[in-house]
């Protein structure tokens, strides 16, 4: 069976338009590519628990910010290992530069013994939906065009 996540696309509407958040993974893996890099918050969750949920919790735990508001679904999208990501959409605004996300243990280099802590995400941004489908996951993509397709853009 495949990985599953959940994750949420937030979205706000400014005077350039329609413009969605991402984030970056953290860690020395992560570090130095961009393109195709950047997803929307997410994680992974297992058997008994609900997709909902789990986006609401993994926004919180990588950007610091609770989301109270309606979840809309966007759908899922398999990626390229496998894993299945399924998708909620939220209206939301807040400040990408003022994130504070959670960390993870990493031996670091690898083989050194030596164990360091890495934020999951580094930064986050908001992309208007030209500059995001540069950005984002391919397999992600369809995401940003079902957006749209509901009133999003």
């Amino acid at each position: 069976m495949p990985a599953r996540s959940a994750g949420v696309l937030a979205f706000r509407r400014t005077a350039r338009g329609l413009e969605v958040l991402l984030v970056h993974p953290g860690g020395p893996f992560w570090r130095n590519k961009d393109l195709g890099a950047w997803s929307i918050p997410k994680g992974e969750f297992g058997p008994g628990e609900q997709a909902e949920a789990v986006a609401r919790r993994e926004f919180a735990e990588e950007l610091g910010t609770a989301l109270t508001i309606p979840l809309q679904p966007l759908g899922e999208v398999r990626q390229r290992g496998g894993k299945i990501v399924e998708a909620f959409a939220a209206e939301t605004d807040l400040d990408a530069d003022a994130i504070a996300s959670n960390e993870f243990e990493l031996e670091w280099p690898p083989r050194s013994g030596r164990m360091q802590r890495f934020p999951e995400v580094d930064r986050a941004a908001w992309f208007d939906l030209a500059e995001a489908r540069t950005r984002i996951n391919s397999a992600q993509i369809p995401l940003l065009d079902r957006l749209a397709e509901i009133g999003g853009g």
